[in-house]
């Protein structure tokens, strides 16, 4: 699971298998970037984290999308632990 910095400040957070491809393929703007991310750049991964199965990391994916917007900066930040998933 990765979280994004855009451009103009706001969160964008995804999974994939291979981080520094995805980011690649997000900053290209070509038709495997995510629509959300087209001219919000530049981009600069904010968090990563290995989820260890699909499940997981779509829960994990899920429960940082609910939190609001400043404990999702507390977590990329560092300042509190990832949001239990169990």
């Amino acid at each position: 699971m990765y979280v994004l910095r855009c451009g103009d400040g706001t969160l964008y957070t995804g999974i994939t298998t291979d981080v520094a491809r995805r980011l690649a393929e997000h900053a290209s703007g070509g038709p495997r970037a995510a629509k959300y991310l087209r001219g919000r750049g530049p981009l600069e991964l904010a968090f990563s984290t290995e989820a260890g199965s699909r499940s997981r990391a779509l829960s994990m994916e899920r429960r940082l999308k609910a939190c609001p917007r400043n404990r999702k900066e507390d977590v990329v930040s560092g300042r509190i632990p990832f949001p239990d998933t169990d």
